[in-house]
């Protein structure tokens, strides 16, 4: 698994909308091949937003930020998004009570 957190700058006089615009953006990425989980994000003092996406790979995370969507993003937002790439061994997910793991036991 692969969580990737992502920035980008955001216009911080109208968070509202923001919020409103990033809703209407869900859509996209329910039932997304390869994505687990998205969170939507918003820096403290309202100059970024973003996502922490969990991947089943890196692979299908790549595939999602390719050329295409970082020139869609650069065009969007007015510069190239920050992408940070984690590896994500375990998760333990309170809501459903389970543990996931890719570590051997």
């Amino acid at each position: 698994m692969v969580v990737v957190r992502v920035l980008f700058p955001v216009n911080a006089a109208d968070i509202e909308g923001l919020k409103k615009k990033m809703l209407e953006t869900a859509p996209k990425y329910e039932g997304l091949d390869g994505l687990t989980r998205k969170y939507y994000v918003l820096t403290e003092d309202g100059s970024h937003g973003g996502g922490i996406y969990l991947w089943e790979s890196r692979e299908k995370a790549e595939a999602w930020y390719n050329a295409d969507w970082k020139k869609y993003m650069t065009e969007a937002w007015g510069q190239e998004p920050l992408l940070e790439y984690l590896d994500c061994p375990i998760v333990v997910d309170n809501e459903t009570k389970n543990t996931t793991s890719k570590v051997a036991a």
